[in-house]
């Protein structure tokens, strides 16, 4: 990824922060893991650690077969069936027990989504999604201009970034307000003429200050003060 383009990702991180939600929450799945595992195995066993890599598969599982024999014979009475067989059994039903694990989890964060989940936010979710979509795409299509297709690069590529950084910071003030409003709904319903006040003062002050600097900042805010009234008037409804 070029320099220009670093950072402009919201990450997953950025927007489980910026919601107080676990927003990209999905359910892990043991067996993709292991297919995963897997072929990345099957990969280096074909290459020139190949050797190297069954070695450590076999003493890996001799150690661990080893361990577990010895684990039944102090410490459980004697079973009639081979310790192999016990061993996969045993290893089955431990893979059943995270993964149950795993999934009650992913309910319990799930159902906390859902019941945390306004029509904004969802909104606001699926812009984000198409906004790293668009950094990734500007991504891939530069990988195919360095392989030597000079043809598909960005024109005016400084102003597309430019356009792409007012974007990303207007996603963040968004989900912020977003936040805010959901994690304050009840107060903020029940002290609605407080914030129109507010609403009234700052729109006094942007008529009386907007030719100086203090009045751009007043503007910003009123702006702001103007997205979060719009915000309150939805949450409104839906109540």
């Amino acid at each position: 990824m070029r320099d220009d383009l670093e950072g402009l990702e919201i990450s997953h991180q950025q927007l489980a922060q910026l919601t107080n939600l676990p927003v990209n929450n999905e359910l892990i799945l043991i067996t993709n893991n292991l297919n995963k595992w897997g072929g990345y195995l099957i990969e280096k066993m074909r290459g020139t650690e190949g050797a190297t890599v069954v070695f450590i598969g076999c003493c890996t599982f001799i150690f661990v077969y080893l361990l577990f024999d010895i684990s039944l014979k102090m410490f459980v009475i004697k079973i009639p069936i081979p310790s192999g067989i016990l061993l996969i059994l045993f290893s089955v039903w431990m893979g059943g027990f995270i993964q149950t694990m795993l999934y009650m989890v992913w309910k319990i964060k799930s159902t906390f989504i859902k019941t945390n989940m306004t029509n904004s936010l969802r909104i606001l979710l699926n812009d984000v999604k198409r906004y790293n979509d668009v950094i990734n795409a500007i991504n891939i299509n530069d990988q195919i201009e360095e392989a030597g297709n000079l043809e598909v690069g960005i024109k005016q590529r400084k102003e597309v970034i430019e356009a792409l950084k007012l974007t990303k910071s207007d996603l963040v003030r968004a989900l912020k307000t977003e936040r805010i409003l959901r994690e304050n709904k009840n107060f903020i319903l029940s002290n609605s003429e407080l914030f129109a006040n507010n609403l009234a003062t700052l729109t006094s002050m942007q008529v009386t200050e907007q030719a100086t600097e203090h009045g751009r900042l007043l503007n910003e805010a009123l702006q702001i003060a103007l997205d979060v009234q719009y915000e309150m008037s939805r949450l409104n409804s839906q109540g």
